[in-house]
């Protein structure tokens, strides 16, 4: 069986920001530890999607826009493009995503 293409992964400006303001969030809200948990899920999913990059499956509203559930709370929305995984957004598992897919 051949190895899997491992593909780089590339975030998005708007991906970026909401990683940043949930890492404030958690910091005013919680202990450091909450803070290192969300840090390393978000390095597991990279892990785990660099060389399975259909293992999520596709959105509802976008078939090309996939959706990997990290935790209850939140969920990353990427897309394969140009030969890498681009994250699009981090987002609360609880927010109308209509408005942002």
């Amino acid at each position: 069986m051949p190895e899997p293409k491992i593909l780089s992964v590339v975030w998005t400006e708007r991906a970026l920001q909401h990683a940043i303001s949930i890492r404030k969030y958690l910091q005013e809200h919680f202990s450091s530890k909450e803070v290192d948990h969300f840090v390393a899920l978000l390095r597991a999913f990279e892990f785990t999607v660099r060389p399975h990059p259909k293992l999520y499956p596709e959105t509802v509203f976008q078939k090309a826009v996939r959706r990997a559930v990290l935790n209850k709370v939140c969920s990353v929305f990427y897309r394969i493009y140009n030969h890498k995984i681009e994250i699009l957004a981090i987002l609360g598992n609880r927010c109308d995503l209509d408005k942002w897919l």
